[in-house]
């Protein structure tokens, strides 16, 4: 299965609407949203996507309770603070990432498969011994002058990130 993960939107709906448009071309089926979304206005710009969207909060995100009422509403699941995904046989923790102690702690713990995080706006990926640390960068492009988002292939754990134009 494919996963698309992605953070840090920070309300840039053109480029939330390019990463919509190529996690679709992926055909991916499951979209992780680790955070940073801002206001409520932008939820209904993921309801174009093709796949089951689950989020977390960020620790710039405005009214909470807006945005889990929004996400409802197109049939996402924002679960607060921090999820727990299994998927396809493997463990997936997802949070914002500016907890960097919380963050550092799951990854050091090695009881998940994958750990996804945003808020550095840097996109990357590292293994830490049998752990798959996900960072796919920032969809706003405000930081680091790039668009992007990562895809997960859930049966070989390989992770690219896919630069947005």
């Amino acid at each position: 299965m494919i996963v698309g993960i992605m953070a840090d939107t920070h309300d840039r709906l053109p480029m939330l609407d390019k990463a919509v448009k190529r996690l679709n071309e992926e055909k991916a089926e499951l979209v992780l949203h680790a955070g940073d979304y801002i206001a409520p206005f932008v939820v209904p710009y993921f309801e174009a996507l093709e796949a089951n969207l689950i989020g977390v909060y960020g620790n710039n995100d405005g009214d909470k309770e807006l945005l889990k009422k929004r996400f409802a509403d197109i049939g996402g699941d924002i679960r607060g603070d921090f999820a727990e995904i299994k998927v396809d046989g493997i463990k997936v923790a997802m949070l914002h990432g500016h907890d960097e102690d919380l963050l550092h702690s799951l990854v050091d713990a090695k009881c998940y498969d994958v750990v996804v995080h945003g808020h550095t706006h840097e996109s990357g990926t590292h293994r830490f011994e049998e752990t798959i640390v996900i960072n796919p960068g920032e969809i706003c492009g405000y930081l680091t002058k790039k668009s992007s988002i990562a895809l997960l292939e859930t049966k070989t754990l390989n992770v690219d990130i896919i630069t947005l134009e």
